[in-house]
């Protein structure tokens, strides 16, 4: 999983296998002659040796200068990216699909030309592959398409509005995919025994990943419990805090702890950056960071982080319908064995209100899309203790509103949202 995370975000990936089967298709073209009444014969090129050499240099050349220009705007992109919105963006633009694949059209473009000139180079004379140099045209028209689209594409994929929807969409199936359906409420695992074993993790960074179905086969044959204790997305030090707690059902540690500790190193995914694998607080963290950042002194753009909550309410609400908390799984008999910590719906509500409430509680437009969003929550969930998470933000929100709001006017509009929600809270 993470060969293949880190391939989803290379940029030399498509370049570098688009390059290889140009040279391919190059030099099987190399290999065909079109004889002078053939209905192909129309497509070779027409011109002289000479001609064609001077055709795939220039193509060549040119192409050149055009890969430079599209590396030169990528990078004003991702730099763009990284100081407006949030530097854990750029994950999402190096994983952008038609980025890699105008840069893979336009070095196969290059390799076939540099390929060709050495063919046309070689063979001399009338007789040359004169079907491999059209291609090398036709690639060039191809390239010129790819130019314009890609300058469309760069110019939209800036705007904040795209930027948003993109994140909110990408968090919104991590959520689907990692969160279970109903009956939205949180889980909790079972207590590790004073008797536990702590096993360290063997190297620092994020945890990107955890599959409990190694654990579950491990942990039942010696019939023992696995908890792992950070959640997905949390940073742990090699060493130090525990990386997951073992223990026998029978009390005491497990009897193979080697055993355990191998199956807990191929369970769980460390790595030195967060990933949306498994990690749907990082898509919301995302989302927060541009709303922090348009709300900073230096950018003040408060709509920027209404237009975020509104994006952030969407996600909440799924959120709100969902089973969350630890995942508990059983082996066939339906006996615990593995436990991996997962947050609760408070965490994820605290995370997409907490730090906007205390940057931007004194804007009214934030305080009223901060209770919109809560309002939505509302309304999704069931469970007492959500709706007592609810509840306490909406209380924080309108505090905050009292305190940081300098005009009575602009603060009745938030105590009257703030007021329905509460009355709705009570009467549910």
């Amino acid at each position: 999983m993470a060969l293949g995370e880190y391939l989803r975000g290379a940029l030399w990936l498509l370049p570098g296998a688009a390059a290889a089967l140009a040279l391919v298709a190059g030099s099987l073209l190399a290999r065909v002659r079109i004889a002078p009444d053939s209905v192909w014969h129309p497509l070779a090129f027409a011109g002289t040796a000479d001609d064609a050499r001077q055709a795939l240099i220039t193509i060549a050349s040119t192409v050149v200068t055009v890969i430079a220009l599209v590396l030169g705007l990528t990078i004003v992109t991702l730099q763009l990216a990284s100081t407006q919105f949030s530097p854990r963006l750029l994950r999402n633009f190096l994983r952008d699909r038609p980025n890699q694949v105008v840069l893979a059209t336009f070095v196969a473009t290059f390799a076939y030309s540099t390929a060709g000139l050495y063919t046309v180079r070689a063979t001399g004379g009338a007789d040359f592959p004169r079907l491999a140099v059209s291609g090398a045209i036709a690639l060039i028209f191809l390239s010129l398409g790819m130019l314009v689209f890609f300058v469309h594409h760069i110019v939209h994929s800036i705007k904040i509005d795209t930027i948003m929807t993109s994140v909110a969409e990408v968090a919104g199936r991590a959520v689907r995919a990692y969160t279970p359906e109903g009956p939205g409420t949180d889980r909790t695992g079972p207590v590790p025994p004073p008797g536990a074993l702590a096993l360290a993790a063997t190297r620092s960074g994020y945890v990107q990943t955890v599959q409990p179905a190694l654990l579950v086969e491990a942990a039942a044959g010696q019939d023992a419990v696995v908890a792992i204790v950070p959640r997905v997305g949390d940073h742990i030090v090699a060493g130090t805090a525990p990386l997951a707690l073992v223990w026998s059902r029978r009390g005491g540690p497990p009897a193979d702890a080697p055993v355990l500790a191998r199956a807990v190193q191929h369970a769980v995914q460390i790595g030195t950056e967060r990933t949306l694998q498994q990690d749907v607080m990082f898509g919301l963290r995302q989302l927060v960071d541009i709303a922090l950042r348009a709300l900073s002194p230096a950018v003040n753009d408060p709509y920027t982080g209404v237009q975020t909550l509104d994006r952030l309410a969407v996600l909440v609400d799924a959120l709100g319908r969902r089973t969350l908390g630890d995942d508990i799984r059983t082996d066939a008999a339906g006996v615990v064995r593995a436990v991996v910590a997962g947050p609760a719906f408070a965490d994820y509500l605290d995370l997409a209100c907490g730090q906007i409430r205390r940057y931007g509680a004194g804007e009214p437009a934030v305080c009223l899309a901060l209770l919109r969003l809560l309002t939505t929550a509302a309304d999704s969930v069931t469970d007492p203790r959500r709706r007592a998470a609810v509840a306490g933000q909406a209380r924080l929100v309108l505090a905050a509103a009292e305190t940081r709001i300098a005009q009575p006017a602009d603060r009745s509009a938030v105590r009257e949202l703030g007021a329905r929600l509460m009355t709705l809270q009570t009467s549910a």
